[in-house]
This record gives structure tokens, C-alpha cells and sequence, in this order.
């Protein structure tokens, strides 16, 4: 049996929430689909020493500010998900969890949304799928010739996993320097870090305040035609969170250049040089999760769904929330999807009243 509703929302993390508070307030039928078994979304499979970039006021949905967490400046990911879970209470927002979205379709002048426990034809579709069940693990040499323990960001959690252990950490980005961090300041784990580059920190007084602002610039000044200011990427890579800044003024975060490849029993540079490990831990970054909007064809010369603002340009019933810039000035962030989640639901608001 198929089901009927104005609006479904595949996915029911931050972006999914934020989705169906504002299109509450449009007056819409909807539903949110979400593959997670629990409310939190991503948060909930973070590794346990993971702290937000800002504080909690500057962490929250539309319509309701994160409380603090007592004894912290920067809460920590079970927070998140304690924050999510009540605000998916608190406004009584229709998810479905443990409901996977395998495709969807067209048919008939509406989007027919098929989910492992039935279908939904609905007159729009917003996806909020992210990126975390994507991660993504480079093509290097010998990948297949290591012996020892791999595994991606998805699958850290903490040092104690790792006691006596030596450990190659890949990725000059946030996770790859606080997965470091975390691991080094431990003091029973042998830490290599390499990079694709030398490691570019932030200053110190940055947090997520000040990304988010920086973030929002950018986009403004694209909007209006102005020069590309270069937005959070003109400042560095890393910010410098409180873990990562003590393991790095302790001389603990020293990076090496990426290897060329891996062995099996470690890596081996260019020169000729050799580390020996027990793991190796891929911090390289997700893609988003887009499979289930394969069968509208979509994608670009570049596999890329082109957008403006958050709507599909190939699809005017489909609107993208929350995989980055591309759909929202940091729309993959708390504070961020506010704004693109409230322009999507206006859009779509005022298409169905057409």
C-alpha cells in the first residue's frame, strides 16, 4: 500500500529536524524517514572524545537553544544527541526511524519515495541524508597488502583501543588532528600523522562562532557577485580545540608528509624510509549519501547534483538539506541549517500552493 503526504524528508539528524520544524510552521503534511534505529543521527556513533567547535547557545536548531552541558564549555556528542532527541520530542515531529530510503522516483507529477518498510508518494522530497554512512578511503598503494587493523573515522572511539599499539593517523583535516590528539595524549599509543600538506591550525580564538560568520560572508559576497573571499578555507584546516591545541603545543602533533605506500607491516615513504603499525586510521573525509536519488538522474559532468540554493536543478519537487556550502552556508553544521532548511520548506510551501 502506498502512502500520501505533501512533503517527505529522507533522513532524521539535525538537518532532517530542522526540516520538519520549519515545514511545520508552513502548515505541511509530512514525514521524516530515518535510517538510524534512535534519535541523534550521526552524533550518536562519534568517538567519545569529540567536543563541538562552539558553545552550546551557538549549537542550536530553529526554535530551541542547546542547553549547556555542566562542566563544559564545549558539549560533547552524547549532549548532541540528548539535545536532538528531546528537540524531536519537544516539537512532536512525525520520524520514522529504522526506515531505510533505498529510491526515489518520479511518477505522475509527484515523487514516489520507496523505503524498506513501504512507499510514499509525496509532492516534494527533501533530502537530509548527509554523509556519514559514506566515508571515503583513498586509493593507495598496498592498501590491500597491510596486515594490520584498518579502519575510517566511522569507526574510532578511543585510545584504549589502541594501548600499546603503533598507529598511523591519515588526514590533515579537523578529525585526522584530533583523532591524533586524542591518541597522543594518551601516552600508550605510538602516534604517526601524515598529510597531504603541512597542517594549517586556526588560531587559537577561533571556534565555531567565527566559522560560521566567515561562512556566511562567503556566501554573501557570491550572491551579490563579489570577489570570493575564500570563506573558513582562507584560514586553515584545523581548529584548534583544546585537545588538539595541548598535544600540539606539547610537540605530540608533528606531522610527516603522506607515504607513498603501505606495506605489511607499515608505511613507506618515497625515500625509501619505513614505519612500522598496528592500524592505520583513514581520517579522509565522507561523500554524500545520494544513492537513493540515483533513479532521477541527476548528477552532473562531475557526479555532482548542481543546485541552487537548495533546490535540485533537474527536479523542482526536490530540495538538498545539509551536505555543505553547496546547499547552504555551513548547512552541515547545527547553527547552519537553520536558515537553508527555512528556505527549502518556504519554497516548498509556495510550490504546492500553486
Amino acid at each position: 500500500m502506498t502512502q500520501q503526504t505533501d512533503v517527505v524528508v529522507v533522513g532524521g539528524g539535525q538537518a532532517g529536524l530542522a526540516a520538519g520544524y520549519h515545514l511545520r510552521r508552513q502548515g505541511l503534511d509530512f514525514v521524516i524517514l530515518d535510517a538510524e534505529a534512535s534519535p541523534g543521527g550521526s552524533w550518536q556513533h562519534m568517538w567519545d572524545s569529540l567536543h563541538l567547535f562552539s558553545p552550546a547557545e551557538h549549537s542550536s536548531l530553529p526554535g530551541r537553544l542547546m542547553p549547556a552541558q555542566a562542566g563544559e564549555t564545549y558539549p560533547d556528542a552524547g549532549h548532541v544527541v540528548d539535545y536532538l532527541t528531546d528537540y524531536e520530542k519537544r516539537y512532536g515531529l512525525p520520524i520514522q526511524h529504522g526506515t531505510r530510503v533505498d529510491a526515489v522516483r518520479r511518477d505522475a507529477g509527484r515523487l514516489l519515495v520507496e523505503a524498506d518498510t513501504g512507499t510514499w508518494r509525496a509532492k516534494a522530497v527533501i533530502s537530509a541524508t548527509g554523509s556519514w554512512s559514506r566515508p571515503f578511503l583513498p586509493a593507495v598503494p598496498g592498501r590491500g597488502v597491510f596486515t594490520g587493523r584498518q579502519l575510517h573515522t566511522v569507526g574510532y572511539r578511543a585510545p584504549a583501543d589502541f594501548a600499546d599499539q603503533r598507529v598511523i593517523v591519515v588526514g590533515g583535516g579537523n578529525s585526522g588532528a584530533q583523532i591524533a590528539a586524542d591518541l597522543a595524549l594518551n601516552g600508550n599509543v605510538h602516534v604517526t600523522w601524515v598529510t597531504q600538506r603541512p597542517p594549517r591550525f586556526l588560531p587559537d580564538d577561533i571556534d565555531g562562532r567565527a566559522l560560521f560568520d566567515v561562512a556566511t560572508a562567503r556566501r554573501r559576497a557570491l550572491d551579490a557577485g563579489r570577489d570570493d573571499t575564500g570563506g573558513v578555507a582562507s584560514l586553515g584546516d584545523i581548529v584548534a580545540v583544546p585537545p588538539v591545541r595541548a598535544a600540539r603545543d606539547a610537540g605530540l602533533l608533528q606531522a610527516k608528509q603522506m607515504f607513498a605506500r603501505l606495506t605489511a607491516d607499515g608505511a613507506q615513504w618515497d625515500d625509501g624510509s619505513h614505519t612500522g603499525a598496528d592500524a592505520v586510521i583513514w581520517c579522509t573525509g565522507f561523500r554524500p549519501a545520494l544513492a537513493h536519488l540515483a533513479p532521477l538522474n541527476l548528477r552532473g559532468p562531475r557526479r555532482h547534483i548542481p543546485t541552487d540554493g537548495t533546490l535540485a536543478l533537474g527536479e523542482p519537487r526536490l530540495h538538498l538539506l545539509g551536505y555543505g556550502d553547496w546547499t547552504g552556508p555551513a548547512s552541515a553544521t547545527l547553527i547552519g541549517v537553520g536558515r537553508p532548511a527555512r528556505d527549502a520548506a518556504r519554497d516548498i510551501g509556495q510550490l504546492l500552493s500553486c
